[in-house]
């Protein structure tokens, strides 16, 4: 059992939710009686803070006032042990009171449905909050998931042209990413046997795998491309990118691939310089990232964790050079995991 505090205490363990936690596991509210849903939203979103998953609630008395609705947006289940509709019927029933009573009250609950605004800001929400709403792609509700539980939100670039140069850093950065960016065309030695030993080390070290394709050819070629060819990119790729220059025909193609009709979209987020769209359901991945700020001779620019995050409201940060270039990539990639984590922590106006 978790008990939650309204506010964190200077003193004993200063924390906001007590009790043993084990980030992954799902929590189960209880509260007494629901009008706007704001308190169960709000508990909500400090489990999800600590890595749980929040997907019910019980409550003794649903007032029917608008909570039910706005908890289920939200992707909370709401289950009362009575509505007050319910209280009513009994307690006329009973004769307690009389049919005026149970009428007045009846229009006041119609004519009194609260209104007050859930947030729906990207940068307002937790990613486990994110996760749980209706309208989220199931891989990114898997990658935002794990992003709360590695406490990471960092992807590496790893542009190498040596196989075993790229399943070594798949081995050595694993345990600090959330993503691992490939460009396998890039690759001098490429085989089958490569893809799945990068498939293992993902499940080992628990990240997903972005193969940065960036399809761009019409709808028939592109399915080829992702499903056949030496590279086989749908058997061990778990993200995937098109530029969307040449048409929808391109994403159509990925979808005929996917079973698109199992999935009402195919697309869950953008890769660019910051936030291009306010739907909390898509991610977004900046390239580009080093703890400063600037660019290089070929005109890459380079930006921070905290101005990524905080000030361009992206959610994960893209980081080649800043680590492939370290003598010490571990210890590097840990300092980018922590930089970014930091930093979105610091956006939601939670506490580590």
């Amino acid at each position: 059992m978790l008990i939650r505090r309204k506010e964190a205490k200077d003193y004993g363990t200063k924390r906001l939710v007590e009790g043993a936690i084990t980030p992954g596991e799902t929590c189960l509210i209880i509260e007494d009686v629901v009008t706007s849903g704001s308190s169960v939203l709000e508990t909500a979103e400090v489990l999800r803070r600590e890595g749980l998953r929040v997907t019910d609630a019980i409550v003794l008395v649903d007032r029917e006032q608008g909570g039910r609705e706005k908890l289920a947006a939200a992707g909370i289940r709401l289950h009362s042990i009575y509505t007050l509709t319910q209280i009513l019927e009994m307690l006329q029933r009973q004769g307690k009171v009389d049919t005026e009573m149970v009428e007045d009250v009846r229009r006041f609950i119609a004519e009194n449905q609260v209104t007050a605004p859930i947030p729906t800001a990207c940068t307002a929400l937790s990613y486990s909050a994110r996760a749980a709403l209706p309208v989220t792609h199931p891989m990114a509700k898997r990658l935002l998931l794990l992003m709360e539980k590695k406490r990471s939100n960092l992807c590496v670039s790893a542009d190498v042209t040596d196989a075993a140069e790229l399943l070594r850093l798949a081995a050595e950065l694993g345990p600090s990413i959330c993503l691992l960016k490939t460009h396998v065309d890039i690759l001098e030695d490429f085989t089958s046997d490569v893809s799945s030993q990068l498939r293992a080390l993902a499940l080992q070290h628990d990240f997903l795998i972005f193969e940065d394709r960036k399809f761009a050819d019409i709808g028939n070629t592109v399915k080829h491309q992702y499903q056949g060819g030496i590279f086989r990119i749908s058997s061990w790729a778990d993200v995937v990118n098109v530029h969307a220059v040449p048409g929808p025909g391109v994403v159509r193609g990925l979808q005929e691939v996917q079973l698109a009709e199992d999935h009402p979209s195919f697309v869950f987020g953008f890769i660019a310089g910051g936030k291009v769209s306010e739907q909390p359901q898509f991610l977004h991945l900046t390239p580009g990232v080093q703890m400063q700020p600037g660019g290089d001779s070929l005109g890459q620019q380079y930006q921070t964790p905290h101005d990524v995050i905080i000030n361009k409201g992206s959610d994960i940060i893209i980081v080649g050079r800043g680590i492939l270039s370290s003598s010490r990539r571990h210890e590097a990639a840990d300092m980018y995991r922590r930089a970014g984590w930091e930093a979105y922590v610091a956006r939601i106006g939670g506490k580590e």
